[in-house]
């Protein structure tokens, strides 16, 4: 049995991570920092990394426990930015198996007691390194009796002991931790910085990529390496050696780029019909509705920050085709135009998420993108009520918006009444009986 069949496949991000700082892409401040501080004997106690997910932090923390306890090829070397990976404590260290470098995911030990560990710990001297690294991943989600506890110790923590904290929510992490550790906020990688190695990897494994199909893989990782490399790996065994950029969208169930461009540029010239039949097209393809939209707000986006600053449109991610149709667009499209399209994208995309078929939601929401973008601007209305000509005197608006002719009214002349004879008087009124008189009989009584 091969080595590789007893050991089964590492994937990429694992097998190309990087060893040394020299390997880390994308942060070079924070590489000039430490390389400084190690050369000045500077060190300090205690680092916090932050950033996105994918960037480096854990693998940043393990190069500096590597730097620290580092003794070189001939057992003889002292902190250095530059570990041998020979040693046994940086082989040690590279297979998570050294015993003064321990790492803890505060995600799943969050409790005061598992602070209390290190903390009676940290009196001893290490077994057999150098320094005592304690590497604590996403530590913002340790509570906040364990961030009480740790603050002494963090403070002042014995010569022989280096804390490394990682952190992707970094305004979780309390004040009084952060004022106490040496900050590196790590950067998203640059997309040019990401195609070169993705590529770089990809020669190394013997794949052809794409350079569509590298760009497509940069734009979905969002500046992430791991999250780059994890797709990449995907994508290699989707391509079964050879991947293309449409069996990337395929993978990612993303729509063309070009054929999101036609249905964006179909709404906004009001076309509901053909805007429906490309919808359709593309969900035939296998493109998934909400992928669709977000695409098309995307491409709101992008289209809006070119027409502002035009060098937004020099992306490595897009291609020159694409890049040109955006130019055209952004000179074309009002800017009032493009963010009505972002704010009822904003609205489609929660009503598609809520609704019970997705693909009848976006149909609703291309059809009212479509009728929206006929209307006028204000600018407009205002400039087509000035042009148009006065209305005659008595003519008012119809309710569909054009003149009312009023019928003519005929009137009959007026004629003067001939005197009417004056009414008689009327007849006089019958005298008043009186009361009857006592002496009358009962039954000549009125009310007999």
């Amino acid at each position: 049995m091969s080595e590789t069949q007893a050991t089964g496949y590492q994937v990429l991000a694992r097998k190309y991570r990087p060893a040394t700082f020299a390997d880390l892409i994308g942060q070079e401040a924070m590489v000039r920092t430490l390389r400084n501080a190690f050369a000045a004997d500077r060190i300090a106690h205690a680092f916090v990394m932050t950033g996105v997910r994918g960037v480096g932090k854990t693998t940043t923390a393990r190069i500096i426990a590597k730097g620290l306890n580092c003794i070189g090829k001939d057992g003889t070397g002292g902190p250095t930015t530059e570990p041998c990976g020979v040693c046994e404590n940086c082989r040690a260290i590279a297979d998570s198996r050294h015993v003064d470098v321990m790492e803890m995911d505060a995600a799943s030990r969050t409790g005061v007691g598992d602070i209390r560990e290190i903390i009676e710990s940290v009196h001893y001297r290490a077994a057999s390194a150098r320094y005592k690294v304690y590497i604590i991943d996403e530590v913002h989600m340790l509570s906040t009796n364990a961030f009480n506890a740790l603050l002494k110790t963090l403070e002042e923590p014995p010569a022989h002991v280096k804390f490394i904290f990682a952190t992707t929510e970094i305004r979780k992490v309390p004040v009084t931790v952060l004022s106490r550790c040496q900050r590196f906020d790590l950067k998203r990688i640059e997309p040019e910085v990401m195609i070169a190695h993705l590529a770089r990897i990809a020669a190394l494994e013997g794949a052809s990529l794409s350079p569509d199909a590298l760009a497509l893989i940069t734009r979905a990782a969002e500046g992430s390496a791991r999250d780059a490399m994890s797709l990449m790996d995907q994508a290699i065994a989707h391509g079964a050696g050879e991947t293309t950029a449409e069996q990337v969208r395929a993978m990612l169930g993303l729509a063309d780029r070009g054929r999101v461009l036609d249905l964006f540029d179909l709404i906004m010239r009001g076309d509901a019909a053909a805007a429906l039949s490309e919808l359709s097209g593309q969900y035939a393809d296998g493109a998934d509705p909400m992928a669709v939209l977000r695409d098309l707000a995307e491409v709101t986006h992008w289209i809006s920050v070119v027409k502002i600053t035009p060098d937004a449109a020099e992306d490595p991610t897009v291609s020159p085709e694409e890049r040109s149709r955006g130019q055209q667009m952004a000179a074309a499209l009002p800017m009032r135009a493009l963010t009505r399209m972002w704010q009822m994208l904003l609205k489609s995309l929660e009503e598609v998420a809520q609704a019970p078929n997705a693909m009848m939601a976006a149909e609703m929401a291309i059809i009212r993108l479509t009728h929206v973008a006929e209307l006028p601007d204000p600018e407009a209305l205002l400039r087509r009520l000035q042009d148009a000509p006065p209305l005659p005197q008595g003519r008012g608006p119809a309710p569909g918006g054009g003149p009312v002719h009023a019928a003519p009214v005929r009137c009959r002349p007026r004629s003067t009444p001939s005197p009417s004879p004056a009414p008689a008087p009327p007849p006089p009124l019958p005298p008043r009986p009186r009361s009857a008189s006592p002496a009358m009989p009962a039954s000549t009584m009125w009310w007999s």
